[in-house]
């Protein structure tokens, strides 16, 4: 069996891409799947300080991308779900260390250990780390959020799925691609200073997969090194995992999108 490879990308930065990354393979991994998570942003890295691993990485992506160690050695176990594994990206090296042969190496690797998933976080925009991310990807969760330069971005990123991938090379059929909507925020959408779900849906002509609230809980869970997902009590933990949920194809109603009603008093003395 190959591993599925879900890359998770936006058209611009700062839209929630590496949280979505890292709530999404932990997502995968608390349903019983064996799942990696690969940082493919060159440069930054991220991801490993989400995951709370960032003073265990030794090795990194560019490392075995190099042969100068082995997916073994690069790759770091969560230490909360022990089917959960993530490979840090490199922070001294530049964006052109990847290359498409090393990558196909990494992720054939990856599914000859017999990972179930391989969750590829993708740097925004369009440069080679990007393309490289989703080149092999058999799904896409696109990030973005309910603006409207965030929202046309992303129809790059989607025109760019449909033909600049290794299936739509070989006809292979399209990405599954799915939207997730971050930071969404129900009464400034009301009040008309933000996008609905399905004004997203009408521009993009994709189906919305899960719509995250814009949430305090999300900065204080990075921080932390917890992907947010944990946060089981928290609107935006429940959102990414009945996001989770439908990927694998569980049906579920989005929920949390409707700015609160507000009470008597906070009508009649505001607030």
């Amino acid at each position: 069996m190959t591993a599925e490879i879900i890359v998770v990308t936006s058209g611009k930065g700062g839209v929630g891409k590496t949280t979505t990354s890292a709530s999404f393979a932990t997502g995968l991994a608390m349903s019983g799947k064996k799942v990696a998570v690969i940082d493919f942003d060159v440069g930054l890295r991220n991801l490993d300080l989400i995951m709370g691993c960032e003073r265990r990485v030794v090795y990194d992506f560019v490392n075995v991308v190099h042969g100068e160690a082995t997916l073994k050695q690069a790759l770091i176990k969560d230490k909360r779900y022990e089917n959960l594994y993530v490979l840090a990206a490199s922070q001294t090296r530049d964006k052109d260390a990847l290359t498409q042969e090393g990558v196909e190496k990494v992720l054939q690797g990856l599914s000859e250990d017999g990972f179930d998933y391989v969750v590829c976080d993708s740097p925004a925009g369009i440069e080679k780390g990007a393309h490289l991310a989703m080149y092999f990807a058999d799904r896409a969760v696109v990030v973005v959020n309910p603006e409207v330069s965030s929202v046309r971005d992303s129809d790059r990123i989607l025109g760019l799925l449909a033909s600049k991938t290794r299936r739509a090379e070989r006809g292979d059929g399209a990405i599954v691609q799915h939207l997730l909507l971050t930071r969404y925020n129900p009464a400034r959408v009301a009040a008309g200073e933000m996008l609905s779900v399905s004004d997203v849906e009408e521009i993009l002509g994709i189906k919305v997969v899960g719509v995250i609230p814009e949430s305090e809980n999300v900065l204080a869970a990075s921080n932390a090194g917890v992907p947010v997902i944990l946060d089981a009590d928290s609107q935006v933990g429940q959102a990414y995992s009945d996001t989770v949920a439908r990927v694998l194809g569980e049906e579920r109603p989005l929920r949390f999108l409707d700015a609160p009603k507000k009470g008597f008093f906070q009508r009649v003395f505001g607030g």
